[in-house]
């Protein structure tokens, strides 16, 4: 069979409350967000990469009013016009060794501070693993209130699982899913990588995805 040619688009993400999938891996957390008021108005939210981090930072944005930022950028914004409220702050390990972006960090965390605005990290690990080398930058890292986003279970795999297919707008057998579940790795990465691989093999193909072709890709991987 001739395969077909196939342009990879970008899946679009919704990131919006009522598309987020709690379960008692992420349940804690999504808590701590909406309740607010936490400890010197500053929270860093802990999971793997694909947890969710990026999915509840913005629920959390929208519902503050809060500016987003990517950390690895610091370095060349400038913080001062981007503190006038709420903000949040994804991928914040990645100002680790960067003299600029710590410093960066560092302002934007004493004015935020002194203004008594929240402030919303995410990483994947905990500040005493980033490899902070401003010492003042890590005392206030390490005295940021924690929540975390668990391993995944079967339930939130399933649901990440019908995200990402909903994402891409491809309809797939229900029965489909807990196949998937019980046979993928555990991990939201995973969900996501699997998802994206059975949806290139397919258009590649010009076939539906089917438990076939599933098992094609889990073979492979």
């Amino acid at each position: 069979m001739t395969a077909q040619l196939a342009f990879d688009l970008p899946a679009r993400a919704s990131l919006r409350r009522e598309d987020f999938f709690a379960s008692p891996a992420n349940a804690m957390a999504l808590a701590t967000l909406e309740a607010g008021g936490w400890p010197l108005d500053k929270l860093l939210l802990i999971g793997p990469p694909g947890s969710g981090k990026t999915h509840l930072a913005h629920i959390w944005a929208a519902r503050a009013g809060a500016t987003l930022l990517e950390a690895a950028a610091l370095g060349q914004t400038d913080v001062d016009a981007r503190a006038t409220g709420p903000v949040v702050l994804e991928d914040a390990a990645t100002v680790a060794g960067d003299a600029r972006a710590e410093t960066a960090l560092f302002h934007l965390h004493n004015r935020l501070a002194e203004r008594r605005l929240p402030l919303l990290m995410t990483a994947a690990t905990p500040p005493r693993d980033w490899g902070i080398r401003l010492p003042d930058l890590l005392s206030r890292m390490q005295g940021t209130a924690l929540t975390r986003i668990e391993p995944p279970d079967d339930a939130l795999l399933s649901a990440v699982l019908v995200k990402q297919f909903s994402d891409r707008q491809i309809a797939v057998p229900p029965a489909l899913i807990p196949w998937l579940v019980a046979r993928m790795g555990r991990s939201l990465a995973e969900a996501r990588n699997l998802v994206a691989d059975l949806d290139a093999l397919a258009l590649a193909r010009g076939v539906p995805i089917s438990r076939p072709l599933a098992a094609e890709v889990l073979d492979s991987a």
